[in-house]
């Protein structure tokens, strides 16, 4: 049997990722639908690879413990490559802090139990957990800490403490990158090691949503005045994943790499700064 490398949310990311790091393995390609995990895990088959569709929910424990009797059918589960969520455009408050925040932090858990000695994994989060202002150290440790299924009754998630959609983006993405810090001394405690990626503005259907969504104007500004004058790509993603994921980067866990073309120093100390 194979060592498994489960993707969840394998859009354009987590493809590109599965194709850096999955040579060798057996994936396992996770989406919400069924047909939509088939097509992709069709298109890696023809690439070359060993795969296996299933679909998962990440807001049902069930159906995350589902997938991951699948994936331990298969071999050692070595990896994980969480990139599924939703944009502030595409859903309320209340779903983008179930799917973003509260399903992260119980997709963590459960593979927390499970992975591999010598396992890795990474999360992709977003830029925006770093433009939201500083919050309290016991806010903080809530977020990392608070079993998930009591996470979203915390009091800065209730209604009136988020403010819009962003905002819950904000605060779910800032809960990811605490949640890969706290997770990563549980998951050390198997041998394995688990780290978060920031990613700005990354074209891919989720990022064009934006685009064309309520929000594009700034989104076309923050592409305009970053310092690199572009978007990024999927690819340039899974070239930091599969150096968080493989042995070169086994010194490194519990971290979160924000890359963004330098929108988050924008923001703070160049033209996107509000006065």
């Amino acid at each position: 049997m194979k060592d498994v490398v489960v993707v969840v949310g394998a859009g354009f990311i987590g493809q590109a990722i599965a194709r850096r790091v999955g040579a060798g393995k057996h994936l396992v390609v996770a989406n919400l639908t069924q047909e939509n995990s088939q097509q992709v895990a069709d298109v890696l088959a023809d690439a070359g690879f060993d795969v296996s569709a299933h679909a998962v929910d990440i807001t049902s424990r069930e159906s995350v413990q589902a997938l991951i009797r699948h994936a331990a059918a298969q071999g050692a589960i070595k990896g994980l490559v969480h990139a599924a969520g939703v944009s502030p455009s595409q859903a309320p408050v209340e779903t983008i802090l179930k799917v973003d925040l509260y399903g992260t932090a119980m997709l963590l858990e459960e593979f927390g139990q499970v992975i591999d000695r010598g396992g890795s994994g990474v999360v992709i989060s977003s830029q925006s957990g770093h433009r939201l202002p500083a919050l309290t150290p016991e806010d903080d440790k809530a977020l990392a800490l608070t079993p998930s299924e009591a996470l979203l009754s915390l009091s800065l998630l209730q209604p009136g403490q988020v403010k819009d959609t962003l905002h819950a983006y904000q605060l779910s993405k800032r809960g990811n990158s605490l949640r890969v810090m706290a997770e990563a001394v549980r998951w050390g405690e198997r041998g394995a090691r688990v780290n978060t990626i920031s990613p700005g503005i990354i074209m891919t259907p989720l990022a064009r949503d934006e685009l064309t969504g309520p929000r594009g104007a700034g989104y076309r500004h923050m592409i305009e005045a970053c310092p690199v004058r572009r978007a990024g790509t999927p690819d340039e993603v899974a070239n930091v994943a599969a150096l968080l994921m493989g042995q070169e980067g086994s010194f490194i866990t519990g971290s979160d790499f924000l890359m963004d073309g330098g929108v988050t120093s924008a923001y703070r100390f160049g033209s996107l700064a509000s006065g």
